[in-house]
């Protein structure tokens, strides 16, 4: 998942994806690799979800995980997170 992560953003869709796992697998899989990454000088990065409807950022949600609804207008329609790495 580091090396997939490596080539650019991915959403947990994307990753599972192309390493063969569960979607809902992914986010555990995260939880695990920020903390690896932290040991060898990098960081996940993630790119908020966000509202398609009315442009509502998810910036302080700690959950790796897409949001069900938005807050503002409780639309359902959001785009997931992406995830990267960064060296710190």
């Amino acid at each position: 998942m580091r090396e997939e992560l490596l080539r650019g953003a991915a959403t947990a869709r994307e990753l599972s994806e192309r390493v063969s796992i569960g979607e809902k697998d992914v986010a555990g899989h995260l939880e695990h690799l920020e903390r690896s990454l932290r040991a060898r000088g990098e960081r996940l990065i993630i790119e908020p979800a966000s509202c398609i409807a009315c442009g509502y950022a998810f910036v302080r949600r700690a959950r790796l995980t897409r949001p069900g609804s938005c807050p503002d207008c409780g639309s359902t329609r959001i785009d997931p997170p992406a995830f990267r790495i960064e060296a710190a």
